[in-house]
């Protein structure tokens, strides 16, 4: 993978589109990355950083969960990246990995923190020791304010009234812009389960929208 992991900073002022590259943009990342190229996978973590938190902090509910997941997603984002069959699926395999740590999370949310790998910690390196993976900390007024840029204050409220599978599913397809069949992908579903979850979440949306 080379001599060691690229550091990942973030913009302040990143929009939505700035972190929804196409498939071919993605594809070309992950294959520049397997081969090992510092430049290509230091911009495949930016993008990874930005979607998985995003869509963790959706889905999971809990900023302190959402920070846990997104940094799974990152470890095994730089750690698996060569072993990723179909790089122009990359979004597929990331909104998955995120989603099934979410559901980690809520299986076994209790009191004490659970025991996942911190980025601080590093990945494994070739000598036996670990390298840092340097991607910068999210501080809690900067994800409220980057959360403020992608979703208007009610519309987050409503969203998180609404049951995690309708949830997961609303936003996938409205926000995150993945079609019904990549959703269908991540979350297990069928197509035509998709569509019906779909057409009651935005019922369901729709009214905690007017109740806000």
């Amino acid at each position: 993978m080379g001599p060691g992991p690229p550091a990942v900073t973030k913009s302040a002022n990143l929009h939505l589109s700035d972190v929804s590259p196409d498939r071919a943009e993605y594809a070309a990342l992950v294959q520049g990355a397997a081969r090992g190229e510092r430049g290509a996978m230091e911009r495949l973590l930016m993008r990874a950083q930005e979607v998985a938190y995003r869509f963790s902090l959706l889905v999971c509910g809990h900023a302190d969960d959402a920070e846990d997941v997104m940094q799974e997603a990152l470890l095994k984002t730089y750690r698996h990246v060569s072993r990723i069959r179909k790089p122009d699926a990359f979004r597929t395999w990331l909104y998955q990995t995120v989603r099934n740590a979410c559901l980690m999370k809520r299986r076994r949310r209790v009191d004490e923190p659970s025991r996942l790998m911190s980025l601080e910690q590093g990945a494994p390196g070739g000598d036996g020791g670990t390298r840092p993976i340097d991607v910068e900390d999210h501080a809690r007024s900067a994800d409220q304010r980057l959360m403020d840029a992608w979703v208007g204050r009610r519309l987050r409220r409503a969203l998180g009234a609404l049951p995690p599978a309708y949830r997961a599913i609303v936003v996938l397809r409205e926000i995150e812009g993945l079609s019904t069949r990549e959703v269908a992908a991540v979350t297990g579903i069928t197509e035509a389960n998709v569509k019906a979850r779909l057409h009651r979440a935005r019922v369901m949306l729709r009214d905690q929208l007017e109740d806000v």
